[in-house]
């Protein structure tokens, strides 16, 4: 039998998150944090900012922010609330028009009786809501315009029915003297409900009794009478908003409209009462809010409602996204924000949330025993391999430049192999890699008889280690010249690159952080990421000097580098005391101490890079001296461009010294 054909469509998963996608991406947000870390925010702080600015593919907080003000401001400046005194003023003219149309085409009528009517409904009052009780006991002589009258008071009783009960409008269209009569007595067993409720009395079997009767006035089926009060209480507090937000005329003309509903004032009595018990039951709404219309559009009573009730839920909505910061995402409405703001924005909000847990659950950040988040050690090899990645990608784009990863200098292989990665000039292992590709092929359900086929993946190189090690200090200057000037995170970001490079790729080889300001002090790359930009007088590099021949002294036989990052002059300097001296200009002391030191340093035959950040020309004359004096180099990079500036320094200096390959000189000792 011949299987039938189906027409097979294909679109866009609206089911939620789309299912196909790839797994989340915390590199983006990691990134992110990690910034605002080195910056000095919290990691808390910084994930909230993330949150709030969403990144590069995903909408963030204060975009749907934006959105919630843009949907409220839109409905205010759309409407205003004299829809239903504009819906009677019609009706009644159109019945005034028809009775008077009757009043003349009538010959056979009495000429008082006419003469009087003609009165009657020339002589009513300007306002509507007077007119309609006025004409309550008058004897129409038109079929339309009693029909077109009593249009008026079912209006007004469908309309305060419908701010309160949903969908009550249409329901009670064309009803009968029966209908009303059943919607009266539905609204006297309710606040029966209520009011035993209200007393702390029993009602569940009072609900289970009301809600068989009359059920089928609750379309959102409460299932207690708690989510009765609350669905009841939400739209009566919204009929209180908007009647606080007409004016007084507006709201007198409405409120003695409501007393004619049906033609009698019990309906508005039992809802008076009504709306007394659920602000009783419910305190916590909003009964005195108000809001400024300025539209063209008129709202009925009913349609003022709905439209407080958005108003309600849109600010609600922008208060939890003002908080979402502080407080999980996964505590947000997603159904309101689905409702008002869209799927795709109830998506986006999923994917923040999704984000902010795995984030939370990823490791990536630690508790100290003082209760603050830090980043833990697998986020800073994570965005220190990031840092590096982009190191070298700028490195690899400088003239006579490649990108280059390496386990160490060219020097003897430590038997050990690492996955290949794009860069690396070591040899293969052959046996290893050959062994991957037969159990990658095995894995896929292919026999390796047909012969072997190599994938990057599949290759392993041998690692070598430098035939000679190197003690790498790193000087930072943390003078808030640096955060004023914006070089504080690249700073910070140069330094976890080479700690990452070091730490990974030349294991044999150490390396001292040291950051100076007023002082200078050793630092663990931890301490430093986390350190805040402080108004500290005074750039001490003769104390940073002082603590990096130390450091060369603690390591005599591994070959000393020294690389420093400044934007400034010497400053400041140590006193014989231990205390430090600032003066502004540098005072000749200053240079002269920083200068004997910097000889002491190059005596162990340190490596010397001066990274000069800035255009002062003090300085570039300065660090010039310097570096003939050491027999270093000057490097005066881009303020983007000082990680890869730092790193091809490094990978300069652990290949033999000065001389071609280099990317950062100019072909001499100092490049400016």
């Amino acid at each position: 039998m011949a299987r039938a054909e189906r027409d097979t469509r294909y679109g866009r998963y609206v089911g939620g998150p789309d299912p196909l996608a790839p797994p989340l991406d915390l590199s983006e947000v990691l990134e992110a944090v990690s910034e605002g870390v080195m910056a000095g925010y919290s990691p808390q702080q910084s994930m909230r900012e993330f949150l709030r600015a969403g990144g590069r593919d995903q909408t963030g907080l204060d975009e749907l922010a934006g959105r919630v003000r843009r949907r409220r401001r839109e409905l205010l400046e759309r409407h205003h609330l004299g829809g239903t005194l504009d819906r009677v003023e019609k009706l009644l003219e159109q019945a005034l028009l028809a009775e008077r149309g009757q009043l003349a085409r009538d010959t056979g009528m009495d000429p008082m009786d006419r003469t009087l009517r003609e009165m009657t409904i020339e002589n009513l009052p300007a306002s509507p809501a007077a007119a309609v009780g006025e004409l309550a006991e008058y004897d129409w002589a038109s079929t339309d315009a009693r029909e077109t009258y009593q249009q008026i008071r079912d209006l007004l009783g469908r309309e305060a029915l419908d701010a309160r009960f949903t969908g009550m409008k249409q329901a009670l269209e064309n009803a009968t003297d029966s209908d009303r009569a059943a919607v009266s007595e539905m609204i006297s067993d309710l606040n029966d409900l209520l009011d035993k409720h209200a007393r702390g009395e029993d009602t569940s079997e009072d609900f289970e009794r009301f809600m068989d009767e009359h059920g089928d006035a609750f379309p959102e089926r409460p299932e207690s009478v708690e989510e009765l009060i609350d669905a009841l209480a939400a739209r009566s507090a919204a009929a209180q908003r908007m009647l606080n937000s007409m004016s007084p005329e507006q709201r007198e003309e409405l409120m003695a409209l409501s007393q004619q509903a049906f033609g009698s004032p019990e309906l508005s009595e039992q809802l008076g009462r009504l709306d007394g018990l659920l602000q009783t039951l419910r305190p916590g709404e909003d009964w005195g809010g108000s809001r400024d219309f300025e539209g063209s559009e008129g709202l009925g009573m009913s349609e003022g409602v709905a439209v407080m009730s958005e108003l309600g839920d849109l600010d609600r909505l922008a208060e939890q996204l003002a908080q979402a910061g502080d407080s999980p995402l996964s505590e947000l409405d997603l159904e309101a924000v689905e409702r008002h703001l869209g799927r795709d924005a109830a998506v986006s909000v999923q994917t923040l949330a999704r984000l902010e847990r795995e984030m939370r659950d990823s490791g990536y950040l630690r508790r100290r025993p003082d209760g603050d988040l830090r980043l833990s050690p697998s986020a800073l090899r994570k965005l220190g391999r990031t840092l590096l990645r982009d190191a070298a990608r700028r490195l690899s784009g400088r003239s006579g430049a490649r990108e280059t990863r390496v386990a160490g200098a060219s020097g003897e292989q430590t038997g050990a192999s690492r996955p290949w990665q794009f860069g690396d000039v070591e040899s293969w292992d052959v046996p290893r890699t050959v062994t991957n590709a037969i159990t990658r092929s095995a894995a896929e359900g292919r026999s390796p008889a047909g012969g072997v086929r190599l994938l990057p993946e599949d290759i392993e190189v041998r690692e070598t280690e430098a035939r000679t090690q190197a003690a790498v200090a790193l000087l930072v200057d943390t003078s808030f010249s640096m955060a004023m000037e914006g070089r504080w995170v690249p700073m910070k970001r140069t330094a976890l690159a080479l700690h990452h490079l070091v730490s990974t790729r030349f294991r044999q080889d150490r390396m001292q952080l040291i950051s100076f300001s007023a002082l200078a002090q050793t630092r663990t790359i931890e301490s430093l990421l986390s350190l805040d930009a402080r108004y500290e007088p005074g750039t001490n590099l003769h104390h940073a000097l002082l603590l990096a021949g130390r450091f060369f002294r603690e390591h005599p036989t591994m070959q000393p580098v020294l690389l420093v990052v400044t934007d400034g002059e010497p400053t400041a300097h140590l006193l014989p005391g231990g205390e430090p001296w600032f003066a502004y200009p540098p005072d000749p002391e200053t240079i002269r101490t920083t200068v004997d030191e910097l000889d002491r340093v190059a005596r162990f035959g340190a490596q010397t890079t001066f990274f000069r950040l800035g255009d002062d020309p003090g300085l570039a004359r300065f660090l010039d001296a310097l570096a003939r004096r050491a027999d270093g180099t000057v490097v005066a990079p881009e303020v983007d461009d000082l990680g890869a500036a730092v790193v091809g320094r490094f990978l300069h200096t652990r290949r033999g010294g000065p001389g071609a390959g280099d990317p950062w000189s100019a072909g001499g000792r100092w490049a400016v």
